[in-house]
């Protein structure tokens, strides 16, 4: 068990649109430390309770960060080391930690190293550093060879991550990071696709230089086991929630998410012991405030996700409700560059206080972090579950429908037992083996059982 996952809450930035950066790398200009503007949002941060920043991209690219031209140098439209060195130590100094963008799979067409076997083709000392070399055919970009692109984009060049040297490489970049910035972890770009013996070097390679370093994977579909295990990740993206989460909602279907949750958590769940991170939204899907159909749905939205176990992650933004979209050819609408956070237009004027109020309780009861988990209730528009350790026992309501809802359920409490509305205030008894509950519309209670 990683020592500290189960603690973290995530805020995920994406630095080139936050910082209004350029959307290509001119690759000759001076350095400029947009990185800077980031000092502004760690008052934020505490003020959110995030412990932890995820912070996107940030070595040199050609464009949006994951077509890497440099794994040793800091992107020139956010910046130089130092900067980030700085921004790292500040955050550090707020008590929150950071995971860097850990891009693997593949690089940008600019890397050094494809240039060099477009400039020397089969002659070039790197030709085995990517996958599906082919000197018989043309790509796609009209070289003088094939080459293998992530989901058959070619833009994005696959490395061959059998290669002693290329793993090398990659892991005097991680060294680098680890000892110049303090980095406490990073998250894998498309973990899914990378060969698990790579994974698993790379985690040792990790927790020989710290052994508490945080490795979460992206992973869209499969058994999450297959990546979050002893020998290779903590955790990895929670997508099956992800879906879940908002649509369960969209459909007026509660019985969608508990499912998955029941499948993932419950007794016997497949991933009890692992702190998936878990998310309504990111830099690669529409914000969740333009997914959900009710924006009041946003509500109970974050009271599911700050309690269910797992990691809650929030993406920049989407606290004040803010819209996105992606369309058919870019995802900007979804990495927008915005002000500092005291001058944000919040589109919903209460989630924040409502997040932070969640955070709030999250930190406060380790059964939230570390409890098990078993529902007691579930209908359409509602449901209730139960998370427990040794010490204590909270129990979660939820309620999706737009008018407050009593509902009755037995529990398996004492009877006369007294539990407290640590989200609202008040208190109530169970009483013939059941608890009868009265919870407010598009939101919920959080109870603690007293005695």
């Amino acid at each position: 068990m990683h020592p500290w996952a189960n603690d973290v809450q995530c805020y995920q930035i994406y630095p080139l649109g936050l910082c209004g950066a350029p959307i290509r790398n001119d690759q000759t200009s001076e350095p400029i430390a947009r990185l800077k503007q980031l000092h502004t949002w760690i008052e934020h941060l505490q003020h959110l309770g995030s412990n932890l920043l995820y912070l996107g991209p940030v070595f040199e690219s050609t464009a949006h960060g994951y077509d890497t031209i440099d794994y040793f140098t800091v992107d020139r439209r956010l910046g130089s080391n130092n900067d980030l060195q700085q921004l790292i130590a500040a955050f550090h100094a707020a008590g929150i930690r950071v995971l860097l963008d850990g891009v693997f799979n593949h690089v940008g067409r600019d890397f050094w190293a494809f240039r060099d076997v477009q400039s020397h083709g089969q002659a070039s000392s790197y030709s085995d550093w990517f996958a599906g070399l082919d000197f018989n055919q043309h790509s796609p970009y009209g070289d003088q060879f094939s080459y293998q692109g992530w989901h058959g984009h070619y833009d994005l060049v696959k490395l061959n991550l059998h290669n002693p040297a290329v793993r090398e490489h990659l892991f005097q970049a991680v060294s680098q990071w680890i000892a110049q910035f303090g980095i406490d972890g990073l998250r894998l770009d498309a973990a899914d696709q990378i060969d698990h013996d790579f994974l698993a070097a790379l985690a040792a390679h990790c927790k020989s230089l710290r052994s508490d370093f945080l490795l979460i994977g992206e992973v869209v579909h499969g058994d999450y086991r297959q990546w979050a295990n002893p020998t290779m990740l903590d955790s990895v993206t929670n997508y099956e929630a992800y879906k879940g989460l908002y649509s369960s909602l969209n459909d007026r279907n509660y019985f969608e998410i508990a499912y998955s949750l029941n499948r993932q958590f419950g007794a016997g769940g497949i991933y009890r012991a692992m702190p998936l991170y878990n998310f309504v939204d990111n830099h690669d899907v529409d914000r969740i405030a333009s997914t959900l159909h009710n924006p009041a749905h946003l509500y109970p939205l974050h009271l599911l996700l700050y309690t269910m176990p797992g990691m809650p992650a929030l993406y920049y933004g989407s606290e004040w409700g803010l819209l996105g979209q992606k369309t058919a050819t870019s995802d900007q609408a979804l990495r927008p560059a915005l002000p500092q956070p005291d001058q944000i237009q919040a589109q919903q004027p209460d989630l924040l206080a409502a997040i932070r109020q969640l955070s709030q309780l999250r930190h406060e009861y380790a059964a939230l972090r570390y409890g098990e988990y078993a529902q007691i209730y579930v209908q359409a528009e509602q449901l209730v579950f139960v998370r427990w350790t040794k010490q204590q026992t909270i129990v979660v309501a939820l309620n999706a429908a737009p008018t407050a809802q009593t509902i009755r359920f037995v529990v398996p409490f004492g009877e006369g037992s007294l539990l407290e509305d640590r989200l609202n205030g008040g208190e109530i008894k169970v009483q013939h083996g059941q608890l009868q509950l009265t919870i407010p519309a598009t939101w919920g209670q959080i109870w603690q059982l007293i005695d």
